[in-house]
């Protein structure tokens, strides 16, 4: 959880790792918060190998994300919910992918917060029904020196970007609650 900044230093810095997940490739961003200010650390992408059992690439996925959580050590995570598509054995599979995307940070100790799609889409570009395209481009344009290559770490940078906007609107909430209630 993101510290209270001090009345004479700078902000402290919060480590967020964004999530998209998905059973071939799940994206992941890590990105460095300070107050209003977000840095690029790393992204990349976790992948399954498609012929193997269903099993085996769940634990593909989730020996891959303990490293990534390792190499990084990120305070916080968050993941993107899932929507239902048209294939309900997609959407089960994917589903089972998401719960492994889920588990892995909580069971490194970390609070894990979900947001929509669309709210994603909304808090980075500005619009719900933004394409995967412009999400890249404006994740390039908050995290200058983000090449990010691969849609599924541009969707995960714009998650963990979305919780920071969140979370700083949640703090302020927060604060203004416990000023009210003190007499």
């Amino acid at each position: 959880m993101m510290a209270t900044p001090s009345a004479t230093g700078p902000a402290p810095v919060t480590r967020v790792i964004g999530l998209d997940p998905g059973l071939r490739h799940t994206g992941w961003g890590i990105i460095d918060v300070a107050g209003n200010r977000l840095r690029h650390v790393a992204d990349g992408a976790v992948h399954s190998d498609e012929t193997r059992s269903l099993a085996e690439r769940l634990v593909q996925l989730h020996d891959g994300l303990v490293g990534v959580l390792a190499a990084w050590k990120p305070d916080e995570a968050a993941v993107e919910e899932t929507f239902v598509n048209r294939n309900p054995a997609s959407t089960l599979k994917l589903g089972m992918a998401r719960g492994i995307v889920l588990l892995v940070p909580a069971l490194a100790g970390l609070s894990v917060a979900e947001y929509s799609a669309n709210l994603i889409k909304k808090t980075v570009v500005g619009a719900g029904h933004a394409d995967k395209a412009q999400v890249q481009a404006m994740i390039r344009h908050l995290l200058p020196g983000c090449i990010n290559d691969s849609a599924d770490a541009a969707d995960a940078l714009a998650v963990a970007v979305c919780h920071a906007h969140h979370e700083a609107s949640r703090r302020v909430w927060r604060q203004a609650e416990l000023q009210e209630r003190r007499p």
